[in-house]
């Protein structure tokens, strides 16, 4: 059986870490150890340069308060190129809150200041000051197919708040927890994760949940997102170990890595319990 090694990136640890976004790294690296697959986590932060961010396989990056994010904006702007190339090279990463809003053209303040992002991402966040985004949330989503979301039909059968109701395939739901001010919108050529079922997703008028681009995924969820969603993390686990070990060499590899199935149903149970709670008659 062929040898797999992951290096696992995690940005601003120390800084960029609250709600329990630290949890992600730990189901990664799990799921991975469970499957044979070797990983080392590297800490991306002010004392790492480019050479160590591009030496990873796999991107995590979570949020944090004003404060904070501050530090890390200045950082990022030295590591914004390589972060860049890195994405648009199809390096599978996950960006949670500030980390999706960081990916962004601007964030405009309550105040109406503008405070420019890294602008890899065709979205911006704006903040009207007047409420937070706040509780628990579901949403639809298939990641059946590779770099690419497919949306699966919607039906009226057991409706949700919103008058939505996926069909029967529970894989296709995550759940989580959002907190935030900022809203965010996505431009035209940018997929957004998923369609909300519950709750308010990245902002409170169009229904969507954060964003997929490429093998990038930015969301609100925290909570944090993989143990409860582990087919997220197995997603970009296989997009990781496809883009390092697939037989081409194009940058979109086209060999399929087949994971190891795991047993999961604790997490599903886990994940059926709070459906039941947020949607009547699920």
């Amino acid at each position: 059986m062929k040898k797999y090694k992951l290096n696992i990136g995690w940005l601003y640890p120390d800084l960029m870490n609250i709600y329990g976004d630290r949890g992600n790294i730990i189901v990664l690296q799990k799921r991975c150890e469970w499957r044979g697959i070797k990983t080392e986590i590297i800490s991306i932060d002010q004392n790492t340069n480019n050479e160590q961010l591009l030496n990873c396989d796999l991107l995590m990056m979570g949020g944090a308060q004003d404060t904070q994010q501050e530090i890390v904006g200045k950082d990022l702007e030295k590591k914004k190129q390589t972060l860049k190339k890195m994405i648009e090279d199809y390096v599978p990463g996950l960006y949670i809150c500030g980390g999706f809003q960081y990916l962004g053209k601007y964030y405009k303040e309550a105040s109406g200041n503008i405070i420019n992002q890294l602008g890899i991402l065709d979205m911006y966040t704006e903040n009207p000051g007047d409420r937070r985004l706040i509780g628990n949330i579901a949403i639809e989503v298939d990641f059946v197919i590779a770099n690419e979301v497919k949306q699966s039909k919607w039906v009226e059968k057991r409706k949700g708040p919103h008058g939505l109701r996926p069909q029967d395939d529970d894989d296709c739901i995550l759940v989580g927890f959002e907190n935030h001010g900022g809203r965010t919108i996505l431009g035209s050529n940018i997929k957004p994760l998923g369609k909300v079922i519950y709750g308010y997703g990245s902002n409170d008028v169009s229904l969507e949940e954060g964003a997929i681009y490429k093998n990038t995924i930015g969301t609100y969820f925290h909570g944090p997102i993989l143990p409860k969603n582990p087919e997220l993390a197995d997603w970009l686990i296989a997009r990781a170990l496809e883009k390092k070990y697939g037989s081409t060499s194009s940058s979109e590899s086209k060999e399929k890595i087949e994971l190891k199935i795991l047993n999961d149903s604790i997490a599903k149970k886990a994940r059926e319990v709070i459906l039941k709670k947020l949607i009547k008659n699920y």
